[in-house]
């Protein structure tokens, strides 16, 4: 990452077990260039050493507010004008809460005080702590004094519980001090060429319950998806995110509906669909649900070598806003082949009425569910034509920010009102 080079980072640790992940971040930094130096509390230290750090960064770590051999006992302030950013990872329960309060009672709240850097917060510890009123009413606190927050990922915790509340890997957290970087001010820009422009956006699988116990689903990360919105709201756009069952992290700037089913992803579009001006359908929906979901968990009876399940249609979520008389979005579809890619993805568009589709061959491993990367092929019908243009081997969020400049300006021809 280029965009690193020579970038002043002031990592910020707090206590908590995910500091073992900011190590990693630390040393990722330092391999793009950035220069880093580290800022522990007491707490972090009961986690991490502060050796590991410096023989990350080549550079001694921070953790004590009086400190005489740091510029006179004033090293606090010039740590304060040195960052660039302020980048803390894990933020604590307890951090956030002294930080909300303005309290400077140790090197790192004083720190955040003091520096005219912008000051991230990537919060971690349990579920039950993230979900408190306090905390919620904490995190509203830091976002009105200009705090910027990374949304927690979901999943199994340390204490064995299941929730939001865990730290995104170290590389999810390079990648948004890269974004942060390379377009600070953008989301103020009036320029942006998704300014004004809502955006409704469905990733990841759908799962059709069988029984108490089992699903009907598919592979889909909702990687694709996550990056879309990220780039969407990125380019100044407002975003909604109607997602299925993934453990990927809300991106900045989006706001995030969770469903499980095709239905309950069909409903939440419907409820958006007057306040969406792009419809983009990336959610891999499962095509059949099971006609009639077991109350108990299906048993295998003596002897059994066969069990038939009878399936039944599921709504098909683009076809339905596409071809709807009122309030109809542009519409943006996928197509995730595994032959005759193009092919199949124009017949798509035809039959359910689409504006442009993306398709790409998910048989290839390179790019196929789960990837970080993706080769996609941009079909989109105009004045009764079709093209198509192809977009070589990128990273998803690379590739999202190209596909949506092609579908702004694809938008921005058609003479269409809403409201």
């Amino acid at each position: 990452m280029t965009g690193l080079v020579n970038k002043r980072v002031l990592l910020g640790v707090s206590g908590g077990i995910a500091a073992y992940k900011t190590a990693y971040l630390a040393r990722l930094l330092v391999k793009a260039g950035a220069e880093v130096r580290v800022v522990m509390t007491e707490g972090a230290k009961a986690f991490v050493q502060p050796l590991t750090f410096q023989a990350l960064t080549g550079n001694p770590v921070h953790d004590r507010l009086l400190d005489d051999e740091a510029e006179a006992g004033m090293g606090h302030i010039e740590l304060a004008r040195w960052a660039d950013l302020v980048f803390i990872a894990p933020a604590s329960a307890d951090l956030m809460a002294r930080l909300a309060s303005g309290m400077a009672n140790d090197l790192l709240t004083t720190l955040c005080l003091a520096t005219p850097a912008p000051v991230h917060l990537a919060p971690a510890m349990n579920q039950g702590m993230w979900q408190h009123p306090a905390t919620q009413r904490n995190l509203s606190s830091l976002k009105a004094l200009g705090y910027h927050l990374l949304a927690p990922a979901e999943g199994e915790q340390a204490c064995g519980d299941q929730g939001p509340g865990r730290l995104p890997e170290p590389e999810e957290l390079l990648e948004q001090i890269a974004l942060f970087f390379q377009a600070p001010d953008q989301r103020c820009n009036a320029e942006l060429p998704g300014r004004g422009l809502k955006i409704t956006l469905t990733a990841g699988p759908t799962q059709e319950p069988l029984d108490p116990v089992r699903y009907l689903s598919n592979h889909s990360s909702g990687k694709m998806g996550f990056a879309l919105a990220q780039a969407a709201a990125e380019l100044g756009a407002k975003v909604h995110l109607i997602a299925g069952p993934v453990q990927l992290s809300t991106p900045p700037g989006v706001q995030r509906v969770d469903v499980v089913t095709a239905q309950e992803m069909l409903e939440s579009c419907q409820q958006l669909q007057a306040q969406t001006d792009i419809f983009i359908a990336c959610a891999a929906v499962a095509d059949y649900r099971v006609e009639s979901i077991a109350d108990q968990k299906i048993k295998k009876q003596p002897g059994q070598q066969e069990m038939l399940l009878k399936l039944v249609e599921n709504p098909d979520i683009l076809a339905t806003l596409a071809t709807s008389q009122s309030s109809r979005p542009f519409c943006v579809g996928f197509a995730a082949e595994t032959q005759a890619v193009e092919d199949y993805a124009r017949r798509k568009l035809e039959k359910k009425n689409l504006d442009a589709i993306i398709a790409n061959d998910v048989s290839d491993t390179r790019i196929g569910f789960g990837s970080d990367h993706n080769q996609v092929t941009f079909i989109y019908r105009e004045k009764g034509e079709f093209y198509q243009e192809a977009l070589p081997l990128a990273s998803k969020i690379d590739l999202s920010r190209q596909l949506l400049l092609k579908i702004f300006k694809l938008y921005s021809k058609q003479d269409l009102t809403r409201s």
